[in-house]
């Protein structure tokens, strides 16, 4: 009020002269102010230019602002704001401080792959997309960039912790998991939920735990992974819009699925018996298959032999016959006696044979 009331007074010392063109007011007395005593009853005014001409002038202005400053405070020889030069450099400088915080704080440069949360007394009023916004200065308005595109990733689950669920057959499982997810809509991310990294969090592990006890545990740890990751994504995505949290899930990875700690072993030793017992399972209906195989071939052979042995049963037979000689005789030794009118036979490779049965005996006796 003091400050007020000081400014007021100023002011009408400025516009309120007590010193009229015909001397001094009433409640002031004669000649007290730098003007002349007169008046209309003392020297009466004059038309047209003064005695003095325009220097006359300029010496009145002159002397009309030096009244104003010192009322003011400033006087002619210093302490006036505006009088001095350097007054004038600082409000240059105060000018141009004021103008870059305009700047700096109206012009926003966004990212393509950020969104700008505008938000004017702390209450969102709406989103800069990819390139340069504008909004209104701060305090009034504040910028919050956010990172839409950037894949963010929670663990769940590792070898320190264990993360046990459930399974349909009621055995207990120990998952790890990873789910991978960004933002969608930046306003409904930032005041929608008042955590919501960790309310993704927890919606992982209850769509995981949801999804694991409609599965056996050898569905878990076999086959059933793929399916498993599929439905806690959907799960997952459905909970977090019924919350309007603003994220989109990406996908959700199994990294490991075990017994407990405690039966780990005896489970590894069943799991190592069960994929032997597999394994020959395996071998012997590849055995069966390949006999089966080798069957239906000498039947189709067969066949094909019978139908030429209907279409010439002697010439089939003798060719059968010669056939079933040559592969009797292959591999035995034979011996040739000589009959009338037939050339004799030299045996040279069943002498060749003796030769060389004799020739180890020979180095043996030596």
């Amino acid at each position: 009020m003091i400050i007020l009331s000081g400014l007021g007074r100023r002011a009408r010392a400025l516009f309120s002269d007590n010193k009229g063109p015909w001397g001094p007011a009433s409640n002031e007395p004669e000649g007290s102010g730098d003007t002349p005593p007169g008046g209309p009853w003392g020297e009466p005014p004059r038309r047209g230019r003064p005695a003095g001409g325009a220097k006359r002038q300029v010496t009145s202005l002159d002397d009309f602002l030096r009244k104003g400053r010192a009322r003011f405070g400033g006087g002619g020889g210093g302490g006036g704001f505006s009088g001095r030069p350097d007054g004038r450099l600082v409000l240059w400088a105060i000018i141009g401080v004021v103008l870059l915080w305009l700047i700096f704080t109206s012009f926003h440069i966004i990212a393509p792959g950020e969104r700008g949360v505008v938000t004017r007394f702390g209450r969102y009023t709406l989103t800069l997309s990819p390139g340069v916004g504008i909004t209104l200065p701060s305090p009034i308005d504040r910028v919050r960039k956010i990172d839409v595109e950037n894949i963010r990733t929670i663990e769940l689950g590792s070898a320190s912790t264990e993360t046990l669920m459930l399974t349909r057959d009621q055995n207990i499982i120990d998952i790890a998991y990873s789910v991978r997810w960004n933002i969608r809509d930046p306003e409904l991310y930032l005041f929608q939920l008042a955590q919501p990294d960790e309310t993704i969090r927890e919606v992982a592990e209850s769509a995981m735990r949801a999804v694991v006890a409609n599965y056996s545990l050898d569905e878990v740890i076999g086959e059933g992974r793929g399916d498993i990751e599929g439905r806690v994504t959907q799960t997952m995505q459905r909970i977090l819009d019924a919350y309007r949290s603003g994220a989109v899930v990406r996908g959700v990875a199994v990294r490991q699925a075990d017994p407990p700690q405690a039966v780990n072993e005896a489970f590894k030793d069943v799991t190592a018996a069960q994929q032997q017992a597999q394994s020959y399972i395996n071998q012997a209906n590849a055995y069966a298959t390949q006999l089966t195989q080798k069957a239906q071939g000498e039947a189709a052979a067969f066949d094909k032999v019978y139908e030429q042995y209907r279409l010439s049963p002697e010439v089939t037979r003798r060719r059968m016959y010669y056939e079933t000689m040559e592969r009797v005789l292959q591999n035995v030794p034979k011996t040739i006696i000589e009959a009338p009118g037939v050339t004799p036979y030299l045996p040279l490779p069943e002498v060749q044979k003796n030769q060389q049965q004799q020739q180890p005996q020979r180095e043996g006796g030596q």
